[in-house]
């Protein structure tokens, strides 16, 4: 099983590594699908060196799509990142199937909105080692993709949600001329909206009526690796260093706890153990709320609509206000708030409001004068600054377990050691003349010295042989031949755990070749009509096609507000209207499939 962290620089991913992660997703400098976040090639490879110390993957996003003009630049950058090291390209654009260096593995990414067993045949056709599934999909679903393709499947475990299928948005390019699928999304989801009915009639006014909570799956790892799931994926190339940390090491922990339970059935990719570091509190980092979505085949309240930036961990209600100072009502016992805290609330206008609390004794919060803050407001912390601080201070470390076995004959020690990844080396040093006063004291001596750390390896004597005399070893010289084995080992390249099976094209599933869109560019045209498909449309950042719908989606207003025909018998799924800023988008409502539309 593969825990899969995100990575806005090479220092996070180090981060995420060292709190453990099996593979690290992060951004090249071209062509990744965060503009905001991506990384030179050398920085890439600095990652690269660090993470396979403990046969850590390194995958590069390479999942925008690729315009005519850009494929020149798209094939230098791959043979590039494959130089570097990269493990496998995260890929939305058909044509880097043809573009990418021989040998290099391909993964399909979300944004190639995989949902059904025949999108999945399909893909997989195209060359993809790995599919990585839409977010909406139930277990139900994902076992029928399990079991018609080989391929690896990554599923989305923790994050942000987007509302819309990945792959299929076209909101944010429609309003702003900036594409998701190139990485400029202006999540058009997280905004304020009214509802209207057809007649004009305000249903909901200034709510984020499209911004859902966000994933947490930390609870159901053993559901999805039953029902196929390979890779485990944290959303967040965005995030912080801290938020990195803490939800890594959450999830970590959780797939250790299940190894610990099944050691028969799974292990996880990498190698290396965490020992010692904070304690991580998912309460403690950014987010909506959480949701578990559609994993059960069912629906629940999945909006987000007071929160659409992170409210935190509500703390209780303002009990009163005086010039400088917030005193807080708990929310319940066992609560401390700490200098530094960040502090949220929903103002009057259906905005989010947040402050710094200075100093803060008990629960008095001393601040600057907060606008729109009133007495009886719900009040939330979604910056605990004594966390923050146990984060950066308190990390844990990660070793390599190395077996020892030591023996002391004709005058010479010679160590023996294989890496918990099957590595190994050996030392052999003449030992000193000189005979040790307590023979069986000097083999403890012995024993210690050598099942010390070098560097990322924890070194454990399994036996030590010797014969008579045993000659006395100081502590220096043992040290050294600890230091000489760990050298022997980083100059071995580490090994790889595979999860599942290799690269397989199988034909694809007849019925998933009668229409593809999203075509960039001519190489991925060609790539479609070589396999048959019927109708081939340019993507809308190209054709800007009219009646397009800019959104199709799992999740339905008419649900979350009551409003659903199946909630109340004889109601009509009539379309609504969201405005913002003098713009109307209108929502369908696709009863049969369930899924809502917008235009």
């Amino acid at each position: 099983m593969e825990l899969l962290a995100p990575a806005r620089t090479a220092d996070i991913g180090v981060a995420a590594v060292d709190c453990g992660a099996d593979a690290v997703y992060i951004a090249g400098p071209a062509f990744g699908a965060r503009q905001a976040a991506g990384n030179p090639v050398a920085d890439i490879r600095r990652l690269c060196d660090y993470a396979h110390r403990f046969g850590v993957r390194i995958y590069v996003t390479f999942n925008t799509l690729v315009y005519e003009e850009e494929i020149p630049q798209a094939r230098r950058l791959l043979l590039e990142l494959q130089e570097a090291g990269v493990d496998a390209l995260i890929v939305q654009d058909a044509a880097v199937t043809r573009l990418a260096p021989e040998g290099m593995i391909l993964h399909a990414s979300t944004q190639c909105a995989i949902r059904t067993p025949e999108k999945a045949r399909l893909t997989e056709s195209l060359g993809y080692g790995r599919l990585v599934l839409e977010r909406e999909l139930s277990l139900e679903q994902i076992r029928a993709i399990r079991a018609a393709v080989d391929a690896e499947l990554e599923c989305f475990v923790h994050g942000a949600l987007c509302v819309c299928y990945s792959g299929q948005c076209y909101l944010s390019e429609h309003l702003a001329g900036r594409s998701a699928n190139r990485g400029a999304c202006i999540q058009a989801c997280r905004s304020l909206y009214d509802l209207e009915d057809a007649s004009g009639r305000v249903l909901v006014k200034n709510k984020a009526l499209l911004s859902l909570k966000d994933f947490n799956l930390i609870h159901r790892l053993e559901d999805l690796a039953e029902a196929g799931a390979d890779s485990f994926k944290i959303e967040g190339r965005l995030k912080s260093a801290s938020y990195v940390r803490n939800v890594v090491r959450a999830y970590s922990d959780a797939l250790d706890a299940l190894v610990r339970r099944y050691p028969d059935r799974y292990c996880r990719a990498s190698f290396g153990a965490l020992r010692g570091g904070f304690r991580p509190d998912l309460r403690k980092t950014f987010n909506r709320d959480y949701t578990e979505l559609f994993l059960d085949g069912k629906r629940g309240a999945w909006a987000a609509m007071d929160a659409p930036k992170s409210m935190g961990e509500y703390i209780g209600t303002v009990d009163r206000l005086r010039a400088g100072a917030v005193t807080v009502r708990p929310a319940g016992p066992g609560l401390a708030l700490h200098n530094g805290d960040g502090f949220a609330f929903v103002g009057r206008d259906g905005g989010i409001v947040g402050f710094r609390g200075d100093v803060c004794e008990g629960f008095t919060i001393r601040s600057k004068e907060v606008p729109g803050l009133k007495e009886g407001m719900r009040l939330y912390r979604n910056i605990d600054a004594e966390f923050e601080r146990k984060l950066e201070a308190d990390r844990p470390v990660r070793e390599i377990g190395v077996t020892l076995k030591a023996r002391l004959q004709d005058g010479a020690l010679s160590v023996a050691a294989v890496t918990e990844d099957g590595r190994e080396a050996s030392v052999v040093a003449p030992a000193p003349f000189e005979p040790a006063r307590e023979a069986g004291r000097m083999l403890e001596t012995v024993r210690a010295q050598l099942s010390k750390r070098s560097g990322i390896y924890a070194f454990s004597v399994a036996e030590v042989e010797a014969g008579d005399p045993v000659p006395f070893m100081g502590a220096a010289f043992l040290n050294g031949i600890r230091r000489e084995l760990a050298a022997a080992l980083d100059a071995q390249p580490a090994r790889m755990r595979p999860l599942r099976r290799g690269v397989v094209r199988p034909d694809p599933a007849p019925e998933a070749l009668t229409y593809q869109d999203n075509i960039a560019n001519s190489l991925a045209r060609e790539i479609f009509r070589e396999r048959g498909s019927v109708s081939v449309e340019d993507a809308f950042e190209l054709s800007h096609r009219a009646g397009a719908e800019y959104m199709r989606t799992k999740y339905c207003l008419r649900h979350e507000l009551g409003l659903c025909p199946k909630q109340k018998p004889g109601t009509r799924p009539e379309p609504l209207y969201l405005r913002n800023n003098g713009r109307r988008l209108r929502l369908d409502f696709d009863c049969a499939a369930c899924e809502m539309t917008v235009r």
